[in-house]
C-alpha cells in the first residue's frame, strides 16, 4: 500500500507516481468495482488531459453530477491536478467550462459556445458530446507539471444563496481532522454515507483515506458496503449490523467549524 502523503499541500499531492501500486484505492459497491492506486492515479492523469483538450484551465470551473460512482471521484481528482474548481452539481443552466454528467441526462443540456459537456456511463447520443470513457480510455497517461498554490481554489458549492470556496489547503486540513478522529491507517476502508455535493463529504470520504493509504468506499444506494472498516456519514443510516467496537463512524457536522 503507498505510504502517507503526511506533507501533502495540494490534492494532486495524494497522486504521486510512487503511490502507484495494487493496493485498493476506490470500491464502489453498485456495480461492484475495484480500483487499485495504480489506476486511480493513472485515471485521474488522463481526466486531467482530457478536461485539459476541451479547453479547462485553472480557476475554470468543472460541474460535476454527484454520484457515489467513480466517474465523479475522478473527475474531481483530474481536475485537482489542472488547478479548476469541482462544483459537484450539474444543472443544465450551468456555465462551467466543463459538465460531466450520467448519460442518462444528456438531453437535458444544451450548453452555451466555451462549455462541453461530458457523459460517462453509456455512450453519449450526440456528436458534440464527449464519452468519458471513450476519451479517458485513449488519453495519454503523462500529467505536465501545473502551476497550483494550496490556497487555490479546488472545490465549490452553494452555501446561503451564494457560492463558497474551499481551497487545496482547506480540505487537506479537514481531511486530516477526519484521520486522526477515526484513526485511519493504509488498512482502513471508509465508506462514505453522505453526497459529493457536501466538501466536507468530499474531504472526510475521499481525500482522508487517499491520505493514508486506505481505500475509499462508496456504498450502494441501500447503504450497503459491507468492506468498511470506519464511515463517514451526513445523519443517514450506515447499514451495518457489526457491533460497534467493530466499525467506527463519524457524523460529518463534527467536522465543520
Amino acid at each position: 500500500m503507498p505510504e502517507p502523503e503526511a506533507d501533502a499541500a495540494l490534492v494532486g499531492d495524494l497522486l504521486a507516481r510512487d503511490r502507484r501500486d495494487g493496493s485498493p484505492a476506490l470500491h464502489a459497491a453498485a456495480p461492484d468495482r475495484t480500483i487499485s492506486y495504480r489506476d486511480l492515479c493513472t485515471t485521474a492523469y488522463k481526466v486531467g488531459n482530457v478536461l485539459s483538450h476541451h479547453g479547462v484551465r485553472a480557476g475554470d470551473r468543472v460541474a460535476v453530477e454527484p454520484l457515489p460512482l467513480p466517474e465523479p471521484v475522478l473527475t474531481f481528482l483530474g481536475a485537482a491536478m489542472l488547478g479548476a474548481v469541482t462544483e459537484f452539481r450539474a444543472e443544465p443552466g450551468t456555465d462551467a467550462r466543463a459538465a460531466v454528467v450520467h448519460a442518462d441526462r444528456e438531453d437535458e443540456f444544451d450548453l452555451p459556445p466555451g462549455s462541453r459537456l461530458v457523459a460517462f456511463g453509456g455512450a453519449p447520443e450526440r456528436a458534440t458530446t464527449t464519452h468519458w470513457e471513450g476519451e479517458v480510455w485513449s488519453e495519454n497517461p503523462a500529467f505536465p507539471p501545473t502551476d497550483v498554490e494550496p490556497t487555490d481554489p479546488v472545490l465549490a458549492a452553494e452555501d446561503d444563496g451564494g457560492v463558497e470556496q474551499f481551497s487545496h489547503r482547506d480540505l487537506l486540513v479537514v481531511a486530516r481532522d477526519a484521520v486522526e478522529r477515526l484513526e485511519l491507517d493504509g488498512g482502513s476502508n471508509l465508506a462514505l454515507h453522505a453526497s459529493l455535493a457536501d466538501p466536507y463529504a468530499v474531504a472526510a470520504g475521499v481525500l482522508a483515506p487517499l491520505l493514508v493509504g486506505g481505500c475509499i468506499c462508496l456504498p450502494d444506494e441501500d447503504g450497503n458496503e459491507p468492506s468498511a472498516t470506519a464511515a463517514i456519514t451526513d445523519g443517514r443510516p450506515v447499514a451495518d449490523d457489526r457491533p460497534t467496537s467493530e466499525r467506527r463512524v463519524l457524523q460529518l457536522d463534527s467536522l465543520r467549524p
